[in-house]
């Protein structure tokens, strides 16, 4: 059984960064695609960034793009989103995902694993 636990959320000013770390467990992740989703209050689940495996390509929501960046260390078995210039509409919990099967990167219906989530508020 996969277990993916986000954590590094916190409360932010406007302008400020964070590191989010998701830490898998139960398999290797060096050969999946993983995925940074978030969902903020009374909305749907949204993309925000993806990492193929060996890092061979990674892809961003228009949103986050120039901001935020994903990386992997397949070693520690752990994916990584730092978020720079974070802005009030930020704020969401963070979950990050795994996809077994290499579907649409940017689908929540691609992910097959999901961590429980980590908060990000951002204050103006």
């Amino acid at each position: 059984q996969v277990q993916l636990v986000e954590s590094g959320g916190g409360l932010v000013q406007a302008g400020g960064s964070l590191r989010l770390s998701c830490a898998a467990s139960g398999r290797t992740i060096s050969r999946y695609t993983m995925g940074w989703f978030r969902q903020a209050p009374g909305k749907e689940r949204e993309f925000v960034a993806a990492i193929t495996w060996m890092s061979i390509r990674t892809y961003y929501a228009d949103s986050v793009k120039g901001r935020f960046t994903i990386s992997r260390d397949n070693a520690k078995n752990t994916v990584y989103l730092q978020m720079n210039s974070l802005k009030p509409e930020d704020t969401a919990v963070y979950y990050c995902a795994l996809d077994t099967a290499s579907g649409a990167y940017s689908s929540t219906a691609t992910y097959d694993y999901w961590g429980q989530g980590t908060q990000v508020t951002v204050s103006s």
